[in-house]
Parts: C-alpha cells; sequence; structure tokens
C-alpha cells in the first residue's frame, strides 16, 4: 500500500504554531486528519488539488490553513493558535476524484501515511 510520508509534528505550548508537511503526487484530493487517544479518527481540512478548493473542520477554522506547493509535490497544514484540544496523532491522507461535502471523511481516501504527532500543552 502507498505510504505518505508527513513531518513537523512536534510539543508546542498553547497558543504555538506548527506545520505540518505531506510528500504526494499524482493525487487529486489531499486531507489532514488527527486522531486522539481513545477519540475517533476526524478530518482536520482538506484540498482538492486542481482548484484549490478547501474544507475545514468547525473547530480549527481560522486557525489552520492547508495550502500546496504543486511544484514540490507537497501539501502543508499550518496550524496557529494551537490549543491543547488540538492534540493528537496527524495523519496525511490522498485519493481522487470530487469528494464535495464528503471531503472530510476518512472513509473517502484511500491512501494514509503514518502519522505525526502534535502535543499541545497548556
Amino acid at each position: 500500500q502507498v505510504r505518505l510520508v508527513e513531518s513537523g509534528g512536534g510539543s508546542v505550548q498553547a497558543g504555538g504554531s506548527l506545520r505540518l508537511s505531506c510528500a504526494a503526487s499524482g493525487y487529486t484530493y489531499m486531507g489532514w486528519f488527527r486522531q486522539a487517544p481513545g477519540k475517533e479518527r476526524e478530518g482536520v481540512a482538506s484540498i482538492y488539488r486542481s482548484t484549490g478548493w478547501t474544507s475545514y473542520a468547525d473547530s480549527v477554522k481560522g486557525r489552520f490553513t492547508i495550502s500546496q506547493d504543486n511544484a514540490k509535490n507537497m501539501v502543508y497544514l499550518q496550524m496557529n493558535g494551537l490549543k491543547p484540544d488540538d492534540t493528537g496523532m496527524y495523519y496525511c491522507a490522498a485519493d481522487w476524484g470530487p469528494k464535495g461535502a464528503r471531503a472530510l471523511f476518512a472513509s473517502e481516501y484511500r491512501d494514509w501515511g503514518r502519522g505525526t504527532q502534535v502535543t499541545v500543552s497548556s
């Protein structure tokens, strides 16, 4: 199974920032998901690469930004104003085809990275 490669996780204090990176090519849809211990995996942000159309979970709107660098085949998740509730394992996911309102559904993505840990302390 194809594996995507994430990087950029770490530990920060509340209010801090981190930028996650994901290297991938050939996909039309990229997403970032996270999973906290004992909780289900949730969609954080997604981007339709051909148009740049993005979607965000309500909990991160205004704080997180998903972007891409097509020349480098990279997708980023800039996370500002981090809160302890943002703590979790963050995964990069990729797939093809339009997703519309299901862009933040984990079941819509076929390929996944191994994850990178983000820890936010209060």
